[in-house]
């Protein structure tokens, strides 16, 4: 069994955002309360978590996910990897470092962004001990295999991963032809889709369900939606087989 769950369906700002009293940010629907974009995937009991969010403690706990074997990052932005240091709790649930798969400049990133976690010598405050593996190639987890599928969010390269027939693609506005034969014959697609205006960098409404047209999974949940999106609202807009992600959502794909 493979299990999703979305820990967060977020712009990099959050929905409520500070300072923001529009309709969405006050809206009383848990569905429009959005943490910063992230999922965990569940390969028969073993859990790989994808981006460690700001937010990442509390996610996990609204979740009830108690224990992380792996990490993934889809690319390095802040809103994608800023919850690094709360890794440290799974040190001592694992009795070793966290293994973190990265392109090797998301790990440069993370090297330079958060030197305590490797200086030699640090004592005190509790340290993540991380384990850095740069991404090569399809990886092996749980006698599964995780595939990295590059895509392009404007011109910084992201990383979307499939398992089976599932795929997850953050943070995007292009996928190359060859990528789009990689995420070929899905059952379920979550996909960026950050609102009905256009951006540089992210795909909107028409973009993504364009490119659902292309690759045709059989269900498709927008995400990284911004606080321009009223769930209910939107959710009646969009056709069959495509709805909004949202945080909590748990999905099941035997």
């Amino acid at each position: 069994m493979l299990t999703v769950t979305v820990l967060g369906s977020g712009t990099s700002h959050g929905v409520p955002m500070i300072g923001c009293h529009c309709r969405v940010c006050t809206s009383d629907d848990p569905r429009d309360k959005r943490y910063r974009p992230s999922i965990v995937l569940g390969i028969d009991g073993h859990n790989v978590l994808v981006d460690t969010s700001p937010e990442m403690r509390l996610q996990l706990i609204a979740a009830g996910i108690d224990h992380i074997e792996q990490v993934l990052y889809t690319h390095g932005h802040a809103d994608h990897i800023h919850g690094i240091d709360d890794l440290r709790r799974f040190n001592e649930s694992l009795g070793r470092p966290v293994p973190v798969y990265a392109q090797q400049e998301v790990l440069q990133d993370i090297e330079s962004r958060f030197p305590y976690i490797f200086a030699h010598g640090t004592q005190g405050g509790g340290i993540p001990s991380l384990d850095l593996h740069p991404i090569d190639g399809p990886l092996a987890f749980n006698g599964r295999t995780i595939i990295p599928v590059p895509v392009w969010h404007g011109a910084t390269r992201v990383l979307a991963y499939r398992v089976d027939n599932f795929a997850y693609v953050t943070d995007t506005n292009r996928i190359p032809l060859e990528s789009q034969a990689m995420l070929a014959d899905l059952d379920v697609l979550i996909l960026d889709a950050l609102r009905r205006e256009p951006h540089p960098t992210h795909f909107n409404f028409r973009e993504a369900l364009e490119m659902v047209e292309i690759l045709r999974p059989r269900q498709t949940y927008f995400t990284h939606l911004t606080h321009s999106t009223l769930h209910a609202e939107v959710e009646q807009e969009l056709p069959p087989g495509v709805s909004l992600a949202y945080d909590g959502l748990r999905l099941e794909l035997p």
